[in-house]
């Protein structure tokens, strides 16, 4: 074991992006070796107006059988007449191609917890009162192989 040094610690309410880079180096390096995170596949599905304009998507990413959804935005315009679910259905098939079985995600109460259940999602946990009045979900999809 190294021999103790003096340690400070200082706290920012702006990340300064050096430092962060050497904790997501530290974090990443550590991850590496500790599972084959070098199998994780990034997957992005994008809605596009006419022009070509991006006017929804999801990111995530997939790894073994799970896919995570990380981000769905669809344009305020475009809400209600089923550019998400054509997006998500997207998503799904992409993701089972890959052999995903397992789907999840988090939302927040302001956001979409009913759109996700009617695609096949549970949540199976929530962190209440996280913000002012605010909860986040943890849901879950899971996909039988026939």
């Amino acid at each position: 074991m190294a021999e103790p040094t003096a340690v400070t610690l200082t706290a920012h309410e702006a990340i300064p992006s050096e430092d962060a880079l050497v904790v997501d180096g530290g974090l990443g390096d550590y991850n590496d070796r500790a599972a084959p995170l070098h199998q994780v596949r990034p997957l992005a599905c994008f809605a596009r107006a006419d022009d070509g304009r991006v006017i929804g998507g999801a990111i995530g990413r997939t790894w073994g059988y799970h896919a995570e959804l990380q981000q769905l935005w669809v344009e305020e315009a475009h809400r209600g007449g089923g550019v998400a679910t054509r997006i998500m259905e997207r998503f799904h098939r992409e993701a089972d191609a890959r052999g995903c079985t397992f789907f999840y995600l988090e939302t927040w109460s302001f956001q979409a917890e009913g759109f996700y259940r009617t695609l096949g999602y549970e949540t199976v946990f929530t962190l209440g009162d996280v913000g002012p009045g605010h909860d986040k979900h943890t849901m879950v999809r899971r996909v039988a192989r026939p």
